[in-house]
């Protein structure tokens, strides 16, 4: 065991050049933006970065291990990855699925095999994963249940998504390059996420190198990444990255107030060796619903005839950019709060909204005033939003008193 701390951190010009190499390189086992509908912040794992014991490796500062990252090569993997959330959101009884199931049956809600949808299931809980990857264009991501299992595979052009459960199949078409859809993904395996970590890296943060774990049974240095300035929500990041192949193989966010970690996302398990071609086939079961969606760029899919014993549904039209055309961005780096107006009033208050789901909705968030006026702060364990009286909104992983003084300096 020799676990070490290096005060070598990387500068800001230092890991612009990297990430501008990194861009430069193909894209190698993206998850295209079709197959998780959640953000980085809203994906965890256990809070353990090791497995067991710290092996000894040779040092290495924390320029050479974020090049290490930069230069991976990795296209061909496959394994198990453990996810668990702890945003400290309130626990709504079952509601939201509720909500869910009802627009399902009312033919409101599209389909249950929609990745945009059915993914953001790992916002909340703990869950297990299958990943395996092959080149820039074949993926395959499976979420296990207890009685039944939801893929998403993306071969080529096509990205399907398959709910045993209910039988239902979503199937999209992607266009475009590998670098294109890469740059449109969400962020879904710690390579991606360590990869995102980078990107906030500026002059008000330090990157250094902090000893050593042992992730899936891979001897792997541990690269910690913090803010310097009070105010983020955000404690540290901690990559553990493979002192072999430079992939990260663990991700795992602290928040500055301490406890469980709010974001971590690892391999229990993971091999390098090709997966087998059969991996990524996917056709639709006999019976099965097939909803077609539109591509990942946006564009209509052109052609395609119906699945023998599968019906076809159109999906809607989906606008999620209306009312953030005004959107901006106070301060910078950590610290910066994005800000939009909603064109409408703000959160109703307890008599406002009236009975007890007024009270309900008071109970979510913390009343705050300030030089903008008054308004509500509805936190979670990092991303915290100040909705202000008359309709602004400002969010961002800070703290209440952060978004109070955004809010003063947005008047």
């Amino acid at each position: 065991m020799a676990p070490f701390a290096s005060d070598d951190s990387a500068t800001a010009a230092e890991v612009d050049d990297l990430r501008a190499a990194r861009r430069r390189k193909a894209a190698r086992y993206v998850v295209p933006v079709a197959v998780v509908g959640v953000a980085a912040a809203t994906i965890g794992l256990v809070p353990a970065l090791a497995d067991s014991g710290d092996p000894d490796l040779p040092k290495i500062s924390a320029q050479e291990l974020i090049e290490r990252i930069a230069a991976s090569d990795v296209e061909q993997l496959s394994g198990t990855v453990k996810i668990t959330t702890d945003l400290g959101l309130p626990d709504l009884g079952g509601l939201e699925s509720s909500l869910a199931s009802g627009a399902m049956e009312s033919g409101d809600g599209g389909s249950s095999a929609d990745p945009s949808s059915k993914l953001t299931e790992l916002a909340t809980g703990t869950h297990t994963l299958r990943v395996a990857a092959d080149g820039p264009d074949k993926q395959k991501l499976s979420l296990l249940e207890s009685a039944s299992e939801y893929s998403v595979i993306h071969n080529g052009k096509d990205v399907w998504g398959y709910d045993s459960k209910s039988n239902e199949v979503y199937h999209s078409t992607t266009s475009g390059s590998a670098e294109d859809g890469k740059d449109q993904a969400a962020p879904a395996t710690p390579q991606e996420m360590a990869e995102e970590a980078l990107k906030a890296v500026d002059d008000t943060t330090s990157v250094t190198v902090d000893g050593t774990a042992q992730v899936a049974g891979r001897d792997a240095y541990r690269l910690v990444i913090k803010p310097k300035d009070s105010g983020s929500t955000v404690g540290q990041i901690t990559v553990a990255v493979d002192s072999k192949t430079g992939l990260p193989l663990k991700f795992t966010l602290t928040p500055s107030s301490g406890g469980a970690a709010v974001v971590d996302a690892g391999f229990t398990q993971v091999s390098f060796a090709k997966p087998a071609a059969s991996t990524f086939d996917f056709t639709p079961p006999k019976g099965a619903k097939v909803t077609e969606g539109e591509d990942i760029k946006g564009e209509d899919i052109q052609g395609g005839e119906g699945h023998e014993g599968a019906e076809r549904h159109a999906r809607p039209e989906e606008d999620f950019g209306k009312g953030l055309d005004g959107l901006k961005v106070i301060g910078e780096g950590w610290n910066s709060v994005a800000v939009f107006d909603t064109g409408g009033e703000g959160m109703p208050s307890g008599s406002e909204a009236g009975g007890q789901f007024g009270g309900f909705l008071d109970s979510l968030g913390d009343k705050v005033t300030g030089k903008f006026g008054s308004g509500t702060v509805f936190s979670t364990r990092l991303v915290n939003a100040l909705m202000t009286d008359d309709g602004k909104v400002y969010v961002g992983a800070v703290d209440k008193a952060a978004l109070v003084k955004a809010a003063d300096a947005g008047k």
